[in-house]
């Protein structure tokens, strides 16, 4: 027993000294304490825990562009808002009376506040929409775990409440979750699917995990800075303050960003709180989680099949599905993958699944090769290559791809003689290897360049979908003014052309 408590001390001083040495911390900085068994018994679990962080010690969401809009501007001291400080002070002991944060006036948090109204006012209403959908998943999980329904604010900060949003260092989801991290708490990832990006699942982890912070700081406001930073620097920030536990007055000890974080949830909770004070109004949601239903499919499925036969649009799919990162519903025995429609979508694909599945079986095999395995050797065909023959042309003549003309003939280029005699294994319908892919191609509608011109810069998260909305446009239009009719994808910092009436 004594060498385990001796092995737990080292195990936790060598974790310390690496996230001290990571920091930049000196020495002397540190406010030794006295550590007992139970000390180290919750220290070790603690450092466990926090390893996951040390590669990248905090995930720095609000730094990320797509934060941009959300991050409090440092040389806005003096901002001239419409909210008086004593009006600001008697709706923050207002908030502060029905939630377990400790939630108290101070100038900082005053400025951040201000800040954002000035600033990001012309957000919020966007975010709310997204909100009128997600927030209802939160806060049935909330209540389950018996969180703070209030928690439900945390994703804004994290993500601005879009499901494939990542950070810089690779944290993703509505709740902004690190692989290894999301990994401890059954999050799977695979190349079809990213559970960091699941509403529902992603909203369980995050539960999970605050609820685990929450019993080792028995506080929600310590809880949540470590949330963003890891347990260990929040205990180290507690030690170095003197063993206080009140998160301002260990703020001054935390990593810069977690010492933004928590005031940045508390503006975001004030501004939603009292979005009507100041005219802040949502935009008209896309959906809602009640016109909403899912469906377990019986094969793979791309999107563009679905919207092919059913009719729903491909970016209410990504919406509604964003943990399929190839917009693609795979099918595998023993797992649940779930198709969420609307409503309506949903009752047709019902009436009709058996036209959904034979339309997508018969796309895969006109799409796939037989693979020479299957075949009678009597059944491969000996080709002659003619004069004007190149290896595209006989593929396409016999429904093979070129890659396996190679392989089959060992051929290292395509270069071919005349004379050359090809192996050649002609395609069958009957023997496919089902991976369909979309072959959907968008009719090209010009839309006249009426209005007012005006750009939209691309950021982390956007789709065609959010912007024609953002401008009150079709999405067909945003297509037509810039000539996008090739793929969903937009490119980071690619300006859109928008015409506004």
């Amino acid at each position: 027993m004594k060498f385990g408590v001796i092995a737990l001390l080292i195990s936790y001083s060598v974790v310390a000294q690496q996230e001290k040495d990571t920091l930049g911390v000196d020495e002397k900085e540190v406010v030794e304490t006295f550590v007992t068994y139970e000390d180290a018994i919750e220290e070790a679990e603690i450092a466990k825990i926090d390893s996951l962080w040390i590669e990248n010690l905090y995930r720095a969401s609000l730094s990320d562009s797509l934060f941009e809009n959300l991050k409090p501007i440092e040389d806005d001291r003096f901002v001239n808002e419409d909210l008086p400080t004593d009006t600001l002070k008697y709706r923050l002991e207002r908030l502060n009376e029905k939630t377990p944060f400790h939630i108290e006036y101070n100038i900082e948090l005053e400025r951040i506040i201000k800040s954002y109204l000035k600033y990001r006012k012309k957000y919020y209403p966007q975010m709310m929409a997204r909100a009128e959908y997600y927030f209802p998943f939160f806060e049935e999980q909330l209540a389950q775990y018996e969180i703070p329904l209030e928690i439900k604010y945390l994703a804004i900060v994290e993500s601005a409440l879009k499901p494939r949003a990542k950070s810089r260092v690779g944290a993703t989801g509505l709740w902004q979750f690190m692989y290894q991290t999301g990994k401890m708490f059954d999050l799977k990832v695979s190349s079809y699917v990213d559970e960091r990006q699941d509403p529902v699942k992603s909203t369980k982890a995050a539960c999970k995990y605050l609820e685990q912070l929450y019993h080792s700081f028995n506080d929600w406001d310590l809880a949540l800075a470590a949330y963003n930073s890891g347990p260990g620097n929040v205990s180290k920030a507690i030690r170095r303050s003197g063993n206080r536990t009140n998160y301002w007055n260990i703020r001054p000890f935390l990593p810069k960003e977690t010492a933004d974080y928590l005031p940045a949830f508390y503006a975001t909770m004030y501004i939603f709180e009292y979005a009507k004070e100041h005219q802040i109004y949502t935009e008209q949601p896309r959906i809602h989680k009640f016109e909403v239903d899912s469906i377990q499919v019986k094969q793979l499925l791309t999107f563009q099949q679905i919207n092919d036969m059913v009719g729903t649009d491909i970016e209410m799919l990504e919406f509604l599905n964003p943990s399929y990162k190839l917009n693609i519903v795979p099918y595998v025995k023993g797992r649940n993958y779930k198709l969420a429609l609307p409503l309506k979508d949903a009752l047709a694909f019902v009436d009709n699944e058996d036209k959904v599945y034979e339309y997508a079986t018969l796309q895969a095999n006109e799409r796939e090769k037989p693979l020479p395995q299957y075949f009678e050797m009597s059944q491969r065909i000996s080709y002659r290559v003619k004069s004007g023959d190149y290896l595209g042309l006989i593929a396409d003549r016999h429904g093979v791809y070129v890659r396996d003309l190679k392989k089959w003939n060992n051929l290292k280029s395509t270069n071919l003689k005349v004379g050359q005699r090809l192996t050649i294994y002609p395609k069958r319908l009957n023997y496919t290897v089902a991976k369909p892919q979309p072959v959907k191609k968008l009719t090209k509608v010009e839309v006249p360049k009426k209005g007012t011109k005006t750009y939209h810069t691309v950021v982390n998260g956007d789709n065609l979908w959010d912007i024609s909305k953002k401008y009150n446009v079709t999405v067909t239009a945003v297509r037509s003014w810039n000539n996008l009719w090739g793929s969903n994808n937009l490119k980071l910092g690619n300006q859109l052309v928008i015409y506004k009436m």
